[in-house]
């Protein structure tokens, strides 16, 4: 191949670096008015009256909308494909309040001086409710979060809203009872992962105009089609009567996948047909967004003393908070995209539940749930270990699951048809893995001076690569006049490169350069569906659409030539810069046929539009190892070295993908060791800005290292599965073994901070 497989630089890379791209902000007309949210100071409170008389007339305010002015139609702003699994449990505004932080009146002025203005005059009575903040008690709890009847579901995820369930899973394969009573050794303990924060660069903007009376949104997204959807069903819209585009974005981490900001200013544009933009402030983006799911997780195995596990039991409850977007795919990413991994086992259980709170909502997450029930299970996996007096990376290789293995947790499992593992080198991941860290000299422990030791520790994961069914995207290549051509699309670059890798998959089938690609994305007017930006999906959903419609152009192109020029379909072939026939005796400059093509004499421009929608969802999977020093006087943990050896099928671009590993690698370290956020007793946040709210620094992280060992996914573009979920997953529970092996202390609830291994040195020692 002369493209894929090659560390090409970022097709926007270097303007990205300059500052010279266009971002929400950059775009939005002058005369837009700011809007500001009104938000609640109660945890869980109806309103009795909301007075905005004063605010209403503060010279320059545009506008005031509360509950009784904007439409009440319940929906869900999880941007997930039709029909969404999230309950339609959300109004823009209602007289129930929540969550600190939820919104309860909408201010449009011509200046932010002015909206700010309005807000303090908006007087509201609140009659303050009991709040649930500790999602152990919630389901059952006499506070009722959700007691409206007309929440909607359009499948049967296990809501029970007067019990405080968002949603709730039960799946079993064997008889999980039997069969741990059978097993020789069995380990049973309890794991929690906190609440983390997005912390992505840009926060939460949008703004809203008219053309030719449609609405226009351009907002920061991951799915702008989704976006169009929801915020038309939540404004009672026709969908076709909204545009949405997507400029450059600023990171997501899936805090993007959600439609958070967009219906305010398109309340305003509708209400008083001018412009109108939002964009959160820092404070809004910690405190009045989502979080990563808080969760709690049970796990129980099964093992004989030679190390084989027979049986697997997961029980997660997640904190879904105040609304219950997410919630039910949460749950099926924590079994499904974890519990494969190990194929071994006569019997599996899962329960999963997520119980509404009074916190802000938990959402979508790089990893979607997986890194929270990876930590309980791979955390298990190594406590097993331990009590067979066996090493970790032996207790793994024994029991993963191997190439041509089913399993029915699978994506693209069906009844009676489990999913096949149609590619992996998760041993060979292992194996070298071990050679890098240095395992052998290093396991488990060494002494260094004074009151310091070392440790290692490793763990595995897997994830999927979209969402078998459900994720679809249409690509459409065009080729111009001049010889080049225009890739048209609907997915979102994140930042992490999106656009150029598609741009790479078109070029390696077209023969061309990479230069003659110009990519054109996500403008709902202007490019194919897409279902956005999440579950690992663009580059195997998306570059399966690519790769399809570029096959396509080639054979439009040579047809075209056929026809103009009298030659053989069979005896043409383009070689990206000419068109020729195979004996070599003919030939024409690519650029000069596009001429041809699109004047009077072809009457055509050569265009292809596929569209791709996966059976399955091939898991990529990654070895992680840690080594860390621990101060015996002081608890302090410094992480040295962190190594992941992945596979993600055919590494279409390793610069790119090396970057997407190391970034997912410093996130997990920040959710392992820092991130952590906090809530007072009302329910108020108290991490709600960096000054608060630690992430690593690259002095935290320590030396990373990443490796590809690639194996050759058949349903993949060129063989290439998903890598931006997957690296984040084995972080927490190698560093936790890490710190075991060095200190003998086991740390069980993220982050694991000085503090906690102080105190568990201390009671080591008595």
């Amino acid at each position: 191949m002369n493209i894929v497989s090659k560390s090409m630089a970022k097709i926007d890379g270097m303007d990205l670096a300059t500052g010279k791209p266009a971002y929400v902000d950059d775009l939005c007309p002058k005369e837009a008015l700011c809007v500001k949210i009104l938000r609640s100071p109660h945890a869980f409170a109806k309103i009795v009256t909301i007075d905005i008389e004063d605010a209403s007339k503060v010279a320059g305010v545009a506008c005031v909308l509360t509950h009784a002015d904007v439409p009440g139609i319940r929906h869900t702003i999880a941007l997930e494909s039709y029909p969404e699994s999230s309950p339609y449990d959300r109004l823009i505004l209602e007289n129930l309040v929540r969550c600190v932080g939820d919104p309860v009146a909408i201010v449009a002025a011509e200046d932010e001086r002015t909206a700010a203005m309005a807000l303090q005059l908006i007087k509201v009575e609140y009659e303050a409710l009991e709040p649930v903040l500790d999602f152990e008690q919630a389901e059952g709890n006499l506070q009722i979060i959700h007691p409206e009847s007309d929440i909607v579901t359009n499948f049967n995820i296990g809501l029970d809203a007067r019990r405080n369930v968002a949603s709730s899973r039960l799946e079993e394969i064997g008889d999980i009872e039997r069969v741990l009573n059978e097993c020789e050794v069995v380990v049973e303990h309890t794991y929690y992962t906190q609440a983390q924060a997005h912390s992505m660069l840009e926060t939460h903007r949008a703004f809203t105009f008219l053309d030719r009376g449609r609405l226009v949104i351009v907002t920061s997204t991951q799915s702008p089609f989704h976006v169009q959807r929801l915020v038309a069903q939540s404004l009672g819209l026709p969908a076709n009567r909204l545009r949405v585009i997507k400029p450059r974005i600023g990171g997501g981490f899936g805090g993007k996948n959600k439609a958070l900001v967009e219906v305010f200013p398109a309340l305003v544009t509708l209400k008083t047909g001018k412009p109108a933009k939002i964009i959160y402030s820092r404070q809004e983006c910690f405190n009045s967004t989502t979080s990563r799911h808080a969760m709690r997780g049970r796990v129980v195995l099964g093992a004989d003393r030679s190390g084989d596990v027979r049986a697997i039991d997961l029980q997660v409850l997640t904190d879904t908070g105040a609304y219950g977007e997410d919630s039910a795919d949460v749950l099926v990413v924590a079994s499904h995209n974890v519990l494969p991994i190990y194929g071994g086992p006569k019997s599996v259980r899962y329960r999963g539940t997520a119980v509404y709170t009074n916190k802000m909502p938990g959402g979508a997450f790089r990893g979607f749930g997986a890194p929270q029930s990876v930590f309980a299970l791979e955390s298990a996996m190594n406590e097993l270990a331990a009590e067979l007096k066996m090493d970790p990376t032996q207790l793994r290789l024994k029991n993963t699951i191997k190439l041509g293995q089913a399993h029915p947790f699978l994506g693209g499992s069906q009844e009676g048809k489990p999913a096949v593992v149609n590619s992996s080198t998760l041993d060979q991941c292992i194996e070298r893995g071990k050679a890098l860290i240095c395992w052998d000299q290093k396991y488990p422990r060494r002494e260094v001076e004074g009151n310091r030791v070392r440790g290692v520790g490793m763990a595995i994961a897997m994830h999927g690569t979209g969402i078998a069914r459900v994720d679809t995207a249409a690509a459409t290549i065009q080729l111009n006049y001049d010889g080049g051509y225009k890739l048209l699309v609907g997915a979102s670059d994140l930042g992490t490169g999106a656009d150029t890798i598609l741009a790479q998959m078109a070029a390696e089938v077209l023969a061309t350069s990479l230069e003659n690609i110009i990519v054109y994305s996500a403008d709902t007017d202007l490019t194919p569906y897409d279902s956005g930006a999440y579950a690992s999906s663009t580059t195997y959903v998306t570059g399966n659409a690519v790769v399809k419609a570029a096959r396509l152009l080639r054979e439009e192109i040579v047809r075209g030539c056929a026809a103009i020029h009298g030659k053989s379909v069979d005896d043409l072939e383009l070689d990206g810069q000419f068109l020729r026939t195979v004996d070599g005796a003919w030939e024409i400059p690519l650029p000069e046929l596009a001429k041809q093509l699109v004047s009077a004499t072809g009457k055509q421009q050569p265009a292809a539009t596929a569209t791709f929608g996966g059976d399955g969802s091939p898991p990529p999977y990654v070895a992680g190892f840690a080594e860390v020093e621990v101060d015996l006087e002081t608890g302090k943990l410094d992480l040295l070295n962190f190594v992941d050896v992945i596979d993600c099928g055919t590494v279409i671009n390793p610069n790119l993908a090396r970057i997407q590993a190391e970034g997912g690698i410093a996130q997990g370290i920040g959710q392992t060791l820092f991130e952590d956020m906090r809530f007072d007793d009302r329910g108020e946040m108290l991490t709600d800005s960096f000054m608060k709210y630690k992430i690593p620094c690259r002095k935290d992280v320590g030396q990373i290292l990443v490796e590809f060992l690639p194996s050759l996914e058949p349903t993949g573009p060129f063989g290439a599965k998903s890598i931006g979920e997957v690296v984040v997953h084995t972080t927490a529970p190698a560093i936790a073994d890490a710190l075991f092996n060095a200190t003998g202390v086991r740390i069980r609830r993220l982050p694991i901070t000085p503090e906690k291994v102080f105190k568990g040195l201390q009671q080591k020692w008595g």
